[in-house]
């Protein structure tokens, strides 16, 4: 019997690599013109995904509850289901609680994932595993999704591939950073589009500047090259060198003082996404989108209700419900939503139980996850839990499933192997599926 394996098996959907497929071809006395038409066959039977040019990263820090959001329970006992009401959404059957009226009338527009899953609740270590799609520990072993997204796509043009707004989660430290892959894939991170003075450190116009600050900002960077030159083992120089040429080449490009200049948006338009940090993050991520931008990422924490959550709640998700569908809304109308990927999650769940304290605790078991745009079937509910909203019944959607569905909507093979510092070659996920039921 022949062995048909050459080497590690291939991840395109085809299943095969071409070189492979020729030689299977060969062994089997086929002619080139009749192996050159099956291979056309297969790639049009199973084309790789790539339906994404890029990806809009929502991310709730702290862990939105989905008993009151988009996995109410209204039969399960009062300790269980809170005080907010299902309502009926733009999908018949589909219902949402009562403080989402906005997100209700665009379910016909997004995927729900109610079956979101994992076994840690605690939050660095499970933030840095929905972020990464890779568990390690809480201090980050394997670079976020953002940072491979733009290590696979490179640094050229004037605008950053890896964006935060306004900057990447944190609790006790920053998280979702680059890992092993240094720092010239961090994160760009702009602040907070609706302070009144918002303005991106470093995208002022040069003629502002004494000629004389020039030429010294010049000389520095020059010295910071040979440096670099000479200490060449040193990762912090060589990133410190990067980060002056990136931001040089952004301080000269009109295309990245135009993406960030918010205040060039209609007042009617911030208004619908609402004057809050999270609504003007959506709105700045959406201009980021149309001026090139590969991934954005919203960080919206606060979710983390110990206690109060409905006192909490009753402030932020009307704050999320506006921002949120404004977003999908303006993606849609601008033609943008076809090819960007609109991701919505949280590192957890929470409890279905409500806790003395009138707060939901850390719930790994059982969370709900948005989706939305880039080929994604619009009205989908994906998934379920038991009656006390407690675990997944059906299809549950692990951290590494998420990371290789956004990296397989870009066209990028979740199993390459990247290089540590140290020369020791890592898969970008070791574990994973796509997520074949977001897609019709």
């Amino acid at each position: 019997m022949f062995d048909l394996t050459f080497g590690k098996p291939a991840s395109n959907c085809a299943g095969v690599r071409r070189r492979d497929f020729l030689r299977v071809g060969a062994l089997a006395g086929l002619s080139l013109p009749t192996l050159l038409r099956l291979e056309a066959e297969a790639k049009t039977a199973n084309p790789r995904r790539k339906h994404a040019k890029r990806v809009i990263l929502v991310y709730l820090g702290g862990g939105l509850t989905h008993h009151d959001t988009f996995d109410l329970k209204p039969d399960a006992p009062e300790e269980i289901r809170g005080k907010y009401k299902p309502v009926s959404s733009s999908v018949p059957g589909i219902q949402v609680g009562n403080l989402l009226p906005h997100l209700a009338g665009m379910m016909h527009k997004v995927a729900l994932v109610r079956s979101g899953a994992h076994n840690n609740d605690h939050h660095e270590t499970a933030t840095n595993w929905v972020m990464s799609g890779r568990f390690g520990s809480a201090f980050g072993d394997f670079p976020a999704i953002g940072a491979v997204v733009a290590h696979e796509t490179g640094l050229e043009g004037p605008m950053p591939p890896y964006v935060a707004v306004p900057r990447n989660p944190s609790f006790t430290w920053e998280l979702g950073r680059s890992a092993y892959l240094g720092g010239k894939y961090e994160s760009f991170k702009c602040g907070d589009p609706n302070d009144p003075n918002f303005r991106v450190q470093d995208l002022s116009p040069l003629e502002t500047l004494p000629e004389a600050r020039v030429q010294r900002r010049g000389s520095m960077r020059q010295a910071v090259d040979r440096l670099a030159g000479k200490l060449d083992a040193a990762e912090q120089v060589r990133t410190f060198g990067e980060f002056q040429k990136r931001a040089a080449e952004m301080v000269l490009s009109p295309q990245a003082r135009s993406a960030f200049a918010i205040d060039r948006e209609t007042d009617k338009l911030r208004d619908r996404y609402g004057r809050s940090t999270f609504g003007q993050s959506c709105l700045l991520a959406r201009r980021l989108a149309e001026h090139g931008v590969r991934f954005s990422t919203i960080s919206y924490g606060g979710w983390d209700h110990h206690a109060k959550i409905f006192e909490s709640c009753d402030k932020k998700l009307p704050e999320f419900d506006k921002g949120l569908s404004a977003l999908i809304e303006d993606l849609s109308l601008r033609g943008l939503l076809d090819d960007t990927l609109v991701a919505v999650f949280g590192e957890f769940g929470r409890t279905p139980k409500i806790n003395k304290d009138a707060g939901r605790d850390h719930w790994g078991q059982a969370a709900s996850l948005l989706f939305a745009g880039a080929g994604v079937q619009p009205g989908l509910v994906l998934g379920a839990t038991d009656k006390l909203g407690a675990f997944v019944t059906r299809r549950p959607v692990s951290p590494a499933d998420v990371a290789f569905t956004i990296l397989d909507s870009l066209g990028i093979d979740s199993r390459k192997q990247l290089l540590a510092p140290d020369g020791r070659p890592i898969e970008i996920l070791d574990q994973g599926e796509l997520i074949r039921e977001l897609y019709a």
